[in-house]
């Protein structure tokens, strides 16, 4: 909270930036880790964890991957 107030005491403007690619990454994040969560849980039981689980979280891992990529494109071409 106080480094806001400092911003707008200083600058006396705040840029929100909407950006909708954000929103999918913290969604796709949440599904990793709730995934390495329960492979977790599940080896430490003394379960086993089968390579389709493995290869879905490496897949959506790329599409988070991908998606932190074209918002640091969109945040580059800001001014």
């Amino acid at each position: 909270m106080s480094g806001f107030i400092r911003k707008m005491a200083i600058d006396g403007y705040v840029v929100n930036l909407e950006i909708p690619e954000l929103t999918e990454c913290a969604k796709l994040l949440r599904y990793i880790s709730n995934n390495v969560n329960q492979m977790a849980r599940q080896m430490n039981s003394g379960g086993a964890v089968y390579p389709g689980e493995a290869h879905d979280i490496c897949i959506k891992q790329d599409e988070t991957n991908r998606l932190f990529g074209e918002i640091l494109e969109q945040l580059s071409r800001l001014k």
